[in-house]
């Protein structure tokens, strides 16, 4: 199995997670996709730079005939399906997951969101006024 055919089996996996987190509140914001998308360029960016030095230092090598050729700097564009997946990934299980503990919180009787401190914040001895 070549590096882009293992990448792209990542990637579909990562894409039905993403949207099956995300199929209640489709489509996803508008702000919620800008800052998945930054996190992207930035990682995609960070991969370009960070790859490139360990592959000049030879921390690692790659079979060259399960490559498509295609680079980036000196980073495989297969290398960048990782970050991807990650940026995709991530913030939607965050989303999913917050999700449900903002329902338990209220089914649990915990009051409206922000409500509730957490300990030892605020009190006498940890910064707060005296």
């Amino acid at each position: 199995m070549s590096y882009a055919t293992m990448a792209l089996i990542f990637l579909a996996g990562a894409a039905v997670v993403a949207v099956l987190c995300l199929l209640p509140a489709w489509p996803p914001s508008v702000r919620w996709r800008a800052v998945v998308g930054l996190v992207a360029l930035a990682l995609a960016v960070l991969t370009a730079v960070f790859d490139s030095v360990m592959i000049a230092a030879d921390l690692f090598r790659y079979d060259e005939s399960m490559l498509s050729g295609a680079r980036v700097l000196l980073a495989p564009v297969e290398d960048f399906a990782w970050p991807l997946a990650a940026a995709v990934l991530l913030p939607s299980l965050w989303v999913r997951l917050g999700r449900r503990r903002s329902r338990a919180r209220q089914v649990g009787g915990a009051g409206a969101a922000g409500s509730a401190k957490p300990q030892g914040a605020g009190g006498a001895g940890a910064g707060g006024p005296r």
